[in-house]
């Protein structure tokens, strides 16, 4: 008879129930209007009561499960007792079905590292583009992204009552990605995503040394990363300080279980261990497809402003 699922495949399955729940607190929390925004750091820089909510059921729900991983959450909350009401306890029965590659097999709880996003994307959120709002969970080992879960709690928001609301991408690395139909940009056309608050004369500088056909701004990494398996954009291109590992360890995973590449403007890959800074501070650059061709049309003004770490 065939053993229980390994590790990651039961912590990915629990992070897929987890983010779903946590979809339907960011859902409950615009329905009701009361959102409770504060500024964090500006007012670019925001939290929502649903950011609240939404990290305390995931981190709670996880930890319930596998108390010895390390999670790591974008929002700084008080310790506090998390009422039953957002605790998750499910796993979805389809990842649990396959198989775990070979290399995650005999993974421990003390050797992961989950990076927690409860609501990316949270001034669209508050401005009403709810399309661009995700819920993420990555999941590292020996310092790599190799799993991680994107739910976009609102996606189909714009189809008219009695649309179901929202979706979840999962994806490991060495086994692939699944919950969306994987596509690539149209040949011959360099369609660059980008930043829709966070921009600055270096940032836009980079992008048009990319020499775009067209730039899409839009908000949350989550959201970004879609774009580029879903074949919208071609490469995503931030180079400024500004996103998060929270940001990019669930979004890495999912495009390299496809093929697919995100790095740092130098092309050097981030890291994802316990101890490491939270900033991104070389700033992020993705692609499906020629990733090398994107890195290697960053001027070097750009890397000169943006020193690896």
């Amino acid at each position: 008879m065939a053993g229980s699922p390994a590790l990651v495949m039961r912590l990915v399955a629990s992070a897929f129930s987890v983010a779903e729940r946590a979809a339907g607190i960011v859902r409950k929390v615009m329905r009701s209007g009361e959102l409770g925004i504060v500024e964090k750091t500006g007012a670019n820089d925001l939290q929502t009561m649903a950011d609240r909510l939404a990290q305390q059921s995931i981190c709670a729900s996880l930890s319930r499960k596998f108390p010895n991983i390390t999670i790591i959450g974008e929002e700084d909350l008080p310790q506090e007792a998390v009422g039953e009401d957002l605790i998750e306890t499910g796993q979805a029965d389809e990842i649990l079905q396959k198989p775990c590659p070979a290399e995650y097999c005999n993974v421990k709880e003390e050797e992961v590292v989950v990076w927690v996003d409860p609501l990316d994307g949270t001034k669209e959120y508050t401005e009403g583009l709810l399309d661009h709002v995700t819920v993420l969970i990555g999941i590292a080992y020996k310092g790599m992204a190799i799993a991680g879960v994107i739910n976009q709690p609102f996606f189909n928001y714009q189809a008219g009552a009695g649309a179901t609301l929202g979706r979840t991408l999962w994806g490991v690395v060495g086994l692939g990605a699944f919950g969306f139909q994987l596509q690539e940009a149209p040949e011959g056309r360099r369609v660059i995503t980008t930043t829709r608050s966070h921009s600055n004369k270096v940032v836009m500088d980079c992008v048009q040394a990319m020499e775009p056909h067209d730039v899409i701004r839009v908000g949350g990494a989550g959201n970004k990363i879609i774009q580029l398996v879903e074949g919208k954009a071609s490469a995503y291109v931030f180079a400024s300080p500004g996103c998060k590992k929270w940001d990019t360890c669930a979004t890495e995973a999912i495009l390299h279980a496809v093929g697919g590449k995100l790095t740092d403007m130098h092309g050097k890959a981030y890291r994802y261990d316990a101890d490491v800074k939270h900033m991104n501070s070389a700033g992020v650059l993705a692609a499906l497809r020629n990733h090398e061709y994107y890195r290697s049309r960053v001027p070097q003004s750009v890397l000169q402003a943006l020193p690896c770490d």
